[in-house]
């Protein structure tokens, strides 16, 4: 029914799993069941005849359609025991219908639930490939069966919607993880990626200018028992590299945490952008100063990275309000209300804000959703100072 090259691999079926509480399980599927009452009344009153040889098939489609769901869920689509499970009670529900007829037709549908469950949809037309046939076959059986044109026609329609609908649900379940999944990736990989910046920056930074200082501290050491001026002069070159050196480090740092508030905002709106976070910007007011634009900047950079790490947020708006002493920023979600804990990037942020006098305010927001503000006055402290 399904190749080698469809079924998911091990680590695809976990990762299912995994996810499996975050949308429908077996438990949602079971009470479907009971469309099959039909073909249990059927046995019940002795109409299905004879009793022996049709109570054991039914009990055994019956075990054999819980086990194909239960299996289809727990160790992802394509797994091979739910694949057996359900080929089965295929063939089992095609004896029961052609042996002792229409009564036993109710139990396509049920067919079509498990294939919904168990077959991978997402890697092929499978739903045209199985749904189609199947549907078809079980009507053509109830037909030659006795059953009117019409029966026929609600066994095949019956048939059809059935397995359709639990393959759809299922596929959109699938693919809100599978993008949940992909934003959360898309998260570490932008944290990654500036960390890899910020080291290349600084082994450019410092690489030569330490093999620089080095050098000369080896001329240092040599001269002071020759030439204790040049030594002198050597020393002060040291001095003057190492001072030069803090500076562009400071500098590289400043850049690392905040390039400006605009900047800023033009990365959150690509960051978010391929989060798939609408971005909405409001400024008012008097232009920033550098300083506290830059401090903006940076609390830009942590909200918008907790936006797209943890709130599940579907938009997200950045309002800049400059007054006469003060400007507010402030970052609000639609998610679902913020980091579970107040992690470094928000202590850090929370430091450096109250460094420049202002202060910081985070958490849930008012319909819903995760709220930062940032108040800081408009003459802040300088982001650093050369060594003195």
């Amino acid at each position: 029914m399904v190749s080698s090259e469809d079924v998911p691999s091990g680590a695809e079926r976990r990762g299912i799993a995994e996810h499996v509480q975050d949308g429908p399980g077996p438990f949602s599927i079971y009470p479907w069941l009971l469309v099959g009452l039909g073909a249990v009344s059927e046995v019940a009153h002795g109409r299905a005849r004879p009793v022996w040889a049709s109570a054991p098939l039914l009990a055994l489609f019956v075990a054999s359609v819980i086990a194909a769901i239960w299996y289809g869920f727990r160790r992802g689509r394509g797994d091979r025991l739910a694949v057996a499970m359900l080929i089965a009670l295929t063939v089992d529900a095609f004896v029961l219908a052609a042996w002792f007829g229409h009564g036993m037709h109710t139990l396509f549908p049920l067919v079509a639930m498990a294939c919904g469950v168990v077959v991978p949809w997402t890697r092929r037309p499978w739903p045209m490939i199985v749904m189609a046939p199947l549907s078809v076959a079980a009507a053509l059986t109830a037909w030659l069966r006795g059953a009117s044109a019409g029966d026929a026609f609600s066994v095949w329609y019956g048939t059809l919607i059935s397995g359709f609908v639990i393959a759809t649900i299922l596929a959109l379940f699938s693919a809100v993880t599978e993008l949940r999944m992909t934003r959360e990736e898309l998260a570490r990989t932008a944290v990654s990626e500036e960390r890899l910046r910020f080291a290349r920056d600084l082994h450019d930074l410092l690489g030569h200018t330490l093999s620089v200082m080095v050098i000369k501290a080896q001329a240092v050491r040599k001269l002071i028992p020759r030439d204790g001026g040049l030594a002198v002069e050597q020393a002060a070159d040291i001095e003057t590299i190492g001072r030069d050196a803090l500076r562009q480090v400071r500098l590289a740092v400043s850049g690392y945490r905040g390039q400006g508030l605009a900047a800023e905002i033009d990365g959150a709106r690509m960051a978010l952008r391929d989060a798939g976070i609408e971005l909405l910007v409001r400024q008012e007011g008097t232009p920033l100063p550098e300083e506290t634009g830059s401090l903006l900047g940076w609390a830009v950079r942590e909200g918008v990275t907790n936006v797209i790490r943890h709130s599940e947020a579907g938009n997200c708006e950045i309002s800049v309000r400059a007054g006469e002493d003060t400007a507010v920023l402030a970052i609000r979600d639609d998610g679902r209300g913020g980091p579970p804990v107040k992690g470094n990037g928000l202590r850090g942020l929370t430091e450096r804000v109250g460094g420049a006098g202002g202060r910081l305010e985070a958490g849930p927001a008012e319909p819903g959703g995760y709220l930062l503000t940032v108040t800081v006055p408009l003459a802040t402290l300088p982001v650093g100072k050369d060594a003195s």
